[in-house]
């Protein structure tokens, strides 16, 4: 395959000569910089074909030797394009949506995942992942009535505790048995269950084959943006991609074709086409709000159009929140001196009454017995306002590892950017979050590292006046109070911005707090590594591999369940267009003693 790749680079490296040449991307008459590791003839072809995450490294490396300067990147067969690293050029690229827009280069790549497989040419995909202009206007305005404050409180106070409680049921299951689960897995299933409900009144099952071809297909699309020869080399090892592809199509498919049975069915019933449980309590009106697919069906006749988005809503609400919870738990266990202050800041919240005691007996005495009544996890005590430290967590994990982590743009018309870069029309316009949320232009010198204090600030009151001027430490544990302090969506790209902004961001951020809150009071995770030697009986260490993403600042105490040495390795992301866990995130789970 390489051998195969090889070659036909050779064969169309003429082409970058030419097209080189025949650039017209200049700042102020003069040729931009190129990034490290540009070959004379290949450009940046060869920095593509790596794996994804040493792609990423690549784009962290520019940020780390060049700063905030846009640079040319030049790959074989592909349009002019740049990589772009300041906040105020990405500002303008976002604001701009008319200007930069998906374009071909995004579209012909992604249609047959984000559209329908049918109608390519004539049209490049449908979903609002995939398009531009009216119809993503329309499907925007259609999920808005989704992301409703409605909405949002129906999914803390009502969805979020049952679909919890499930989960919580799994994990003390699998801590009863003491074997190792996949923490991604579970929370794939967690959101897979969640989001199905919730968006499509299904009952949805991550194992199904709708899932393990969406991330099949996922991972070859992903490829695509890399590979400048995909169109050559993926017709010789696209069976498999293919059958995926029709089953991702004939799922939607289903999820249309269910809903419209059951309209028919309650029309015919006399019944209304929205039910009960879309129904909103305070104020008795229907809400096509409390089904994603409801607000979809009523603003598109198409069945194939409304699939498509579909798919595309259901890939965004499902995969990155699961993925984000998966790397912000890795980095808890990587980091376990931040547990104490979430349930610091927890202990404050309001509780419920306490529960009458079981007049039985529990049927396994070594369970652990509630000690503490739980705090009172609601709509409005979830709010950054009481759980500050708990939301710059979460934060920080998303700086670290953005679940959308390469964004591209092209160029509907020539153009300049700020730092008076001209783009020419079709050039294409880079950016890598995963890189700037390393930047140390952006986070200071310690943005590899793992710090939700970067988050927060004090809150002063005139009894702090008298000491103006001394360093405080971030409140949680050391009874000041704090509030959380966010960053634009320039210096922190990972819901987008601009026009396009992620409708999702409030529903993700409540979701994982919930979760981080319920889960970190009652577990403890620990991290399965590999074995490297050890004795029998005595007590088992963690050695953490050394790495640049603050993933190697703290060691765990305990060993891998059997009293040996584990050393962890650095996690990385497997090729997807999101950011999965390669291989998962193995651990053990064990009931806190004293938190239940």
């Amino acid at each position: 395959m390489f051998a195969i790749i090889i070659g036909l680079i050779t064969v169309l490296a003429g082409l970058i000569v030419v097209k080189g040449s025949q650039s017209s991307i200049h700042r102020k008459g003069k040729k931009l910089l190129k990034p490290p590791n540009t070959l004379p003839i290949l450009g940046n072809a060869i920095i593509f074909l790596q794996a994804r995450h040493k792609l990423f490294h690549w784009f962290a490396e520019c940020q780390r030797q060049h700063g905030f300067r846009t640079l040319e990147i030049s790959v074989p067969t592909l349009p002019p394009g740049v990589v772009i690293n300041a906040p105020e050029n990405l500002e303008f690229v976002l604001k701009h949506d008319d200007v930069f827009t998906k374009g071909d280069f995004f579209k012909s790549r992604s249609w047959d995942l984000f559209g329908d497989l049918n109608l390519f040419p004539k049209l490049l995909g449908n979903g609002i992942i995939n398009v531009d202009g009216p119809l993503w206007k329309t499907q925007r305005k259609a999920a808005l009535r989704f992301f409703s404050n409605s909405s949002l409180k129906t999914l803390v106070d009502v969805h979020l505790p049952m679909f919890v409680r499930e989960t919580k049921s799994q994990l003390r299951k699998a801590a009863a048995e003491k074997r190792v689960i996949d923490l991604e897995a579970i929370f794939m299933d967690f959101t897979t269950r969640l989001m199905g409900k919730l968006a499509y009144d299904i009952d949805m099952d991550s194992s199904s084959t709708f899932f393990k071809s969406f991330d099949l297909a996922s991972g070859a699309i992903g490829e695509r943006f890399q590979n400048p020869l995909w169109r050559v080399t993926e017709p010789l090892f696209n069976a498999r991609l293919r059958r995926a592809l029709s089953e991702v199509k004939d799922f939607g498919a289903s999820i249309v074709a269910t809903t419209l049975e059951k309209w028919e069915y309650r029309l015919l019933h006399g019944q209304p086409s929205v039910p009960k449980s879309a129904i909103n309590s305070d104020s008795g009106a229907t809400q096509p709000d409390g089904y994603l697919i409801n607000a979809l069906i009523d603003n598109f006749k198409d069945p194939r159009l409304i699939a498509d988005s579909a798919l595309n809503f259901l890939s965004a609400g499902r995969d990155t929140t699961a993925q984000s919870l998966t790397w912000t738990f890795y980095l808890l266990m990587r980091h376990p001196t931040t547990i104490p202050k979430i349930l610091t800041e927890l202990s404050h919240l309001p509780t419920p009454p306490p529960r009458p005691p079981s007049p039985t007996p529990p049927s396994n005495p070594s369970t652990p017995q509630t000690t503490h009544t739980p705090p009172l996890l609601t709509s409005t005590t979830i709010q950054p306002t009481h759980l500050p430290y708990t939301h710059a967590v979460f934060y920080e994990s998303l700086r670290l590892y953005p679940p959308v982590p390469f964004e591209i743009k092209q160029c509907s018309t020539p153009t300049t950017l700020p730092d008076n870069t001209y783009l020419p029309k079709d050039a294409v316009v880079v950016w890598c979050p995963w890189a700037m949320g390393r930047s140390r232009e952006i986070w200071g010198e310690d943005a590899e590292f793992f710090n939700p204090e970067r988050w927060l600030e004090d809150i002063v009151t005139e009894d702090d006046d008298d000491n103006e001027g001394e360093k405080r430490g971030h409140g949680v544990g050391t009874g000041k109070k704090v509030r959380l302090v966010p960053r634009s969506a320039f210096e922190f790209p990972v819901f987008n911005g601009g026009p396009r902004a992620c409708m999702g961001k409030k529903m993700a951020e409540l979701q994982a707090v919930y979760v981080i809150a319920c889960l970190v009071r009652e577990f403890e995770f620990e991290e399965v590594g590999e074995a490297v030697g050890g004795g029998e009986g005595g007590e088992g260490g963690k050695t953490v591999e050394d790495g640049d993403d603050g993933e190697a600042v703290e060691s765990g105490e305990g060993g891998d369940g059997d009293g040996r040495k584990a050393k962890l390795k650095k996690r990385i992301s497997r090729n997807s267009l999101t950011l999965p866990m390669e291989g998962g995130l193995p651990c053990y789970v064990r009931r806190g003693r004293g938190r239940v």
